[in-house]
This record gives C-alpha cells, structure tokens and sequence, in this order.
C-alpha cells in the first residue's frame, strides 16, 4: 500500500478455517486479541483470515497445548471487565434479547446507559458496484445489492458465479477491486476489529485440528469475543450437548455442520454468512439444518445464505439475489422471480369420459387446452384448479391422475440466465 502502510487484510484461499475467532496467532507462539491484547500461548501458526488462530487440521497438532490454551483464554475471559448488566454476555439474543451496540464496543444495546441504537430503517449490509478480480478474470462485476435487518438473504447461482467471491469481500476476507461495502453502518476493510464482532461466517469449507474437543472448541473460540454468547446454551441448541467431550474427527458430517454454525454464532454477531451450509449431507441432515437456519432467524439474527439448491433457496430464503459469471441477473423474492418469468399453472389428468375442450376453453381462467395421449393438458392463471374442477363436476366426468404443476425456480433461473443451475 502507499507510503508503506499495512493492508488491513489480505487475499487468501476460499478455504480457510472458520473466521469465527477474533484473536491473532504470531510467530512468537502467542495469541492476542486486537480489543484486550491478552497473551494465550497457542503452537506457531500463520495469521488467519480474520486474525483468529489458524488451528491446523490432522494429527500433528500439539492437543495438550492447544487445551492449556483454552483453559488461560476462558481465565482470562472471565477476568475481562464488562460493559452494560451483569448478563449481559449470555445467550439473551436467543430469544430475541440485547445485541451489541454499533456505537460503543462491548455494551448492550438495550440496557447499557450512554449507547446508542443502531437505526432500525438502516439497510444491515449495503454492497455497492462490487467489483473483484482474479488477474486477467473478473469473478464479480458490478454487483449491488442490500440485506434488511431480520431476513434470510440468499445469494443463488451455479458453482464459479462468483457467490463465495462476494460474501468474503463482504466478510473482509478478500479485498475488493472496486465498489463500496457496508456492513452495520462500517467498512470492512477499515474496521476489521469492530467487524469480527458483529459477523460470524461459515466457510465453503473449514476443519478443525482433529483431536480437538466440541467443548473445547467452543471455550476457546467465545474467548475471542468481547461479549459472546453462552455458548453451553448454544451447543444445547445446537444439539450438540452430549458431543461436548468428543473429538472432532469423531463427528459425522451433520454434526460438523451444526458445531460450524456454533463457531459462527458464539460471538453474538448480528449477521451470520452461511456458505453452501448443506453441501455433502444427506436428505435428512439436510432438512435440520433447514429448520436450525429458520431458527436462528426467529432469534433476531440477519443471515446471509450461499447456495446452489433451489429447494433450499425457495424454501428459507426472504429474497433472492441471482448471480452468474460474475453479474447480478435478478433480485427478487422466490415467488417473485418464478412470477416474473411465468405465472401460470399447469393440469393434467385423464378424463372419465368424453369431454369437449371448448367446455374448458370457456373458462376465463384457462389460456389453453391440449391433449397428450390420454390426458388433457390445461394451462391458465388464478384460481384455475377451482375453476376446472367445478365444470368437470357439472359434465359428471371424473379427473383421474390429477397434476398440478407450477413454475418452478429451477424453471425461473434457467429464463433469467439461458442454462440449468448444474450445468
């Protein structure tokens, strides 16, 4: 940077550790946090992302270190003066509780004397003109969007759109080219410390060192934040109670998932980014990951979700931003992108009997009548299953293998960008 001055973060790879620590491993073998500066002796590691200790998947990883450091990092956590009421470091945002004020570190917003709200009309995340390049390749041109306090806010697209590119410019992880980013009311790229804060993230992929406890884990990583969840409370949520004392190696994949979203939100943030959240698991897994996410929501937190499932997106998501090669190609609510391409329903069935389609055709409501094989095919808008019911009803015939089929958002995103999400 000119005249020499630091970069206040740097480029690194999409897969990185989980960014939810706050504090910073040198090499001297000592982990501080910018807010307290509190020394925790950790094995030499490279600086992490977001300033957090890199801890380093595999065997190798002294363990025994790395748990007498969690044990002087909650000590002196626990030592650490608080702002705001005595509580004020539990898990009151699970219910919906004080958060973290923007105007003055470490206090509470609702009962803290002397902060100040941040504005409730103030979009949460402001991203303007994002521009991002990779040498000769531009992953993101120009995307522009912004996240209301409270929503679930999907970034929709297929793999290489750019979708991971955009969150980790929004979570400071990489350095934009060109545009502005606000996230509540601050740059990222100036106010790193006041960010890790207020955001958690769940990367595309993250690993933890695999002799690592779930307890410990969480006792190390809320030691980071100046007022973090409960996080007992947390994994108890979670579901994760009676994994406290198991390595994480021994997790299956859905439990990784869900102690990744604990690491995200242990530090009360007001966001949490959710990078492909559901990738590799199974139907199942899928399906409580879904329910933990409305969860999290109801709780009061903003979420941004990363995703190339359109059961998932049409299901969780409030709104939809829609990337491809790098552009926004649509912004709009699920239903509102299926209605901006078409809105018009399908049925299908086999008649009972004889049944003239001019009968149908009639219909204010019917656009079309076809026949396929042995079945009638009709298309139109509004309350069209009623309505054809109804005369069917009248002329005594039966509708036999009755379909309804609507737009899908697969149908949708393949109109907005000219190809299937997986091609």
């Amino acid at each position: 940077m000119p005249g020499g001055a630091a970069a206040p973060y740097r480029d690194v790879p999409a897969a990185s550790p989980p960014p939810a620590a706050a504090g910073r491993a040198d090499g001297a073998g000592t982990a501080t946090t910018e807010a307290y500066a509190r020394p925790v002796p950790l094995p030499p590691e490279p600086e992490s992302v977001l300033g957090g200790p890199t801890l380093p998947p595999g065997p190798d990883v002294d363990i025994d270190a790395l748990r007498a450091a969690v044990a002087v990092a909650a000590d002196r956590a626990a030592a650490l003066p608080q702002c705001g009421p005595a509580d004020s470091a539990s898990t009151d945002w699970l219910i919906g509780g004080p958060t973290a004020s923007l105007a003055s570190p470490g206090c509470v917003v609702d009962s803290a004397p002397g902060c100040e709200r941040h504005a409730s009309d103030m979009a949460i995340i402001e991203v303007d003109s994002l521009v991002k390049r990779y040498g000769d390749h531009t992953a993101v041109n120009g995307v522009s969007f912004a996240v209301e306090p409270g929503e679930i806010f999907g970034i929709l697209g297929p793999n290489g759109a750019g979708k991971t590119t955009t969150v980790e410019c929004v979570e400071g992880l990489r350095i934009p080219d060109g545009g502005a980013i606000r996230v509540c009311g601050i740059d990222p790229r100036r106010d790193t410390g006041e960010l890790r804060q207020l955001l958690g993230a769940q990367l595309q992929e993250s690993e933890l060192p695999e002799k690592l406890k779930v307890g410990e884990a969480m006792e190390l990583y809320s030691s980071f934040y100046r007022e973090p969840a409960d996080w007992r409370e947390l994994i108890d949520t979670l579901n994760l109670t009676d994994k406290l004392d198991t390595q994480f190696r021994r997790l299956s994949g859905g439990q990784k998932q869900r102690l990744s979203i604990a690491l995200a939100l242990v530090g009360n943030p007001r966001v949490a980014v959710l990078d492909e959240l559901t990738t590799g698991l199974d139907p199942q897994a899928r399906r409580d990951a879904w329910d933990l996410i409305e969860g999290i929501r109801d709780r009061g937190v903003t979420i941004v979700l990363v995703t190339h499932f359109m059961e998932e997106a049409e299901r969780l998501c409030d709104r939809l931003a829609v990337i491809d090669s790098g552009r926004l190609v649509a912004l709009d609510s699920p239903s509102g992108l299926i209605a901006r391409v078409d809105d018009r329903q399908r049925i299908r069935f086999r008649p009972s009997a004889p049944l003239e389609h001019a009968v149908l055709a009639a219909l204010p409501e019917v656009a079309s009548v076809e026949r396929a094989g042995s079945q009638l095919v009709v298309t139109g808008t509004g309350n069209l299953l009623l309505a054809v019911t109804t005369v069917l009803a009248r002329n005594q015939v039966t509708a036999a293998d009755l379909r309804v089929e609507q737009t899908s958002l697969d149908d949708a995103f393949v109109a907005l960008t000219g190809r299937p999400i997986d091609a």
